[in-house]
């Protein structure tokens, strides 16, 4: 059985290796570190099956900077899971589990950075769809994706969406 809770401080090396293993690279891990100590309003989540760490996700603070304005909402990344582990829905428990969060935090979106064919489950679109793109030239437009929760506040909002600096590392 997969549950789904808060990372505690233990679980800093498991998440490490986690991340390290599902991307192939340490790059994503590094970039976690750094973030766990400069957003402690971020969520990290993990999963956890059997006493063991074996999914992890990450939400900080992005941007949307509009003509004039910025408005502050959360970003997805990374998503890993031990390659062992994939295919069977653990990243999916996680994601649900974490917008659920950023819904009751009312966030007013959460941009993510990922697979045009897994994301859109979860009801993310093409941000170009509202007039946002990404602030990485080389990402094509189907991979930079938004959940939009709050419609109001996004309403006839358009312009660059931002990742914290900390993942520039990892691009």
């Amino acid at each position: 059985m997969i549950t789904i809770r808060e990372e505690q401080i233990s679980d800093i090396e498991p998440i490490r290796v986690v991340n390290t293993r599902a991307f192939g690279q340490a790059a994503e891990a590094d970039v976690v570190d750094k973030l766990r100590q400069v957003c402690p309003e971020g969520l990290s989540l993990v999963a956890v099956c059997e006493d063991q760490i074996v999914g992890h996700i990450l939400f900080t603070p992005a941007l949307i900077e509009a003509k004039g304005q910025i408005i502050q909402g959360m970003g997805l990344a990374p998503l890993a899971v031990l390659p062992e582990f994939q295919g069977q829905g653990i990243g999916s428990k996680l994601v649900q589990e974490g917008l659920a969060a950023m819904r009751k935090a009312q966030q007013p979106f959460v941009l993510v950075l990922g697979h045009p064919e897994y994301y859109p489950r979860f009801g993310f679109v093409r941000s170009v769809d509202y007039g946002i793109v990404s602030e990485y030239d080389n990402v094509p437009e189907e991979a930079f994706m938004i959940l939009v929760l709050d419609e109001v506040r996004l309403q006839e909002i358009s312009g660059i969406g931002k990742y914290r600096p900390e993942f520039e590392a990892a691009m």
